[in-house]
């Protein structure tokens, strides 16, 4: 497909990328991740910065740098988030809105609007959850049948469950902005942990290195 440049075009590649995503304290309602790539080097951190009225959170690249600040947008029903360029929250560093494809829903669905996309009558991108249970989802191109980029929630296992992380793999297709489909693999997490009610409790984050040997 072609190159879809979301974010920057720094997070565009020409082949697929496969990045591991770990979240701390899997009772949390939304918070902090790691995020690396198969060999187990910090590729972003998303954080929650302090205490406000409003949810936040900020994806960093491995320096520390902003590269998206993600903000829940109050008083609405589809859970909608607005995502700004870096460490931005105007209006017109606005790159693209996130939502719940509907009130109700079985599995969790998303709707994807780029910045320019003002009527919102067809989304850019949506986020279909596969499987309930399993918690996986699939990035869509528009409407389409096209596929951008795939999650994949990793079953716990006794050492997983004792640590309090949770973790997820995603292979994100060649040429489409990685930084961006990070973003959206978070907020898919985020809500759809609130509709299936286990969004209760405090984010502590610890450690980056538990990146390494997710892929093994």
């Amino acid at each position: 497909m072609a190159q879809s440049v979301i974010v920057n075009r720094r997070f565009c590649v020409p082949g697929p990328v496969d990045l591991a995503m770990v979240r701390d304290k899997i009772a949390s309602q939304y918070g902090n991740f790691v995020i690396g790539d198969v060999n187990g080097n910090m590729m972003f951190q998303v954080k929650k910065p302090g205490f406000g009225l409003h949810k936040k959170m900020i994806l960093l690249d491995s320096s520390g740098s902003p590269v998206l600040t993600m903000k829940e947008k109050s008083m609405t029903l589809h859970n909608r988030w607005q995502v700004f360029k870096g460490g931005s929250t105007e209006e017109c560093d606005m790159l693209y809105t996130v939502k719940r494809s509907s009130m109700i829903q079985r599995t969790t669905k998303l709707e994807v609007f780029l910045g320019q996309n003002n009527g919102e009558k067809t989304c850019d991108f949506r986020v279909k959850g596969t499987n309930w249970l399993e918690r996986s989802s699939v990035v869509y191109a528009g409407e389409s049948d096209v596929i951008v980029a795939q999650m994949q929630h990793k079953k716990h296992t006794r050492h997983t469950a004792l640590s309090g992380k949770d973790s997820f793999s995603v292979t994100v297709n060649p040429n489409v902005d990685y930084a961006f489909i990070a973003s959206l693999v978070v907020l898919f997490d985020v809500i759809d942990r609130q509709e299936s009610g286990k969004g209760i409790g405090t984010d502590n984050f610890e450690a980056a290195h538990v990146v390494q040997g997710l892929f093994q």
